[in-house]
């Protein structure tokens, strides 16, 4: 974990968890309740992470401009009020449009295939580390990316969208 403020929320969350539901456990079994709360925490925190990055990801790649460091993905959408259109609003909906065309798209791969493509596309893994990730073998990761490229293509196609 590089961030100590995350990792003390997480041991501290872990905590709580194993207060309020295993009060009442022997004090001999805390250790192991406590290990296994603690790393099922983690990993719920990855997850968030992976999710919330993929979204920041997936906005950032339809920003106007890449260079501004301190833009935030989520001001190229239009917001409620109207208070943001600073681009023509065609290209805004288009982007969203898109956006859902790519979502939709992406819900309907199988839960592995749709695991393996955004750890390897989304969030730039290399085999190897998607492989450690989802818990299976190199060739199952480079099978999961491939029948998920091949579905988004064929379900991208299908609705007139051609790289």
């Amino acid at each position: 974990m590089h961030n100590e403020e995350a990792a003390l929320d997480i041991v501290q969350d872990a905590m709580l968890k194993l207060a309020e539901k295993y009060a009442a456990k022997p004090d001999e079994e805390l250790p192991l309740l406590f290990q296994r709360i603690l790393q099922n925490t983690i990993r719920d925190y990855y997850r968030r992470q992976k999710v919330r990055n993929m979204w920041t990801t997936l906005l950032s790649a339809f920003s106007p401009n890449q260079e501004d460091e301190d833009h935030d993905p989520l001001d190229t959408l239009q917001a409620a009020d109207g208070s943001n259109n600073k681009h023509n609003p065609s290209d805004q909906l288009d982007r969203l449009q898109l956006i859902g065309i790519i979502e939709k798209a992406i819900e309907t791969l199988p839960a592995r295939q749709r695991e393996a493509f955004l750890l390897r596309y989304w969030e730039e893994l290399d085999v190897a580390q998607t492989a450690e990730v989802m818990g299976c073998s190199e060739g199952s990761v480079k099978t999961h990316c491939s029948r998920a490229t091949h579905t988004l293509a064929a379900a991208l196609k299908a609705k007139g969208i051609e790289p």
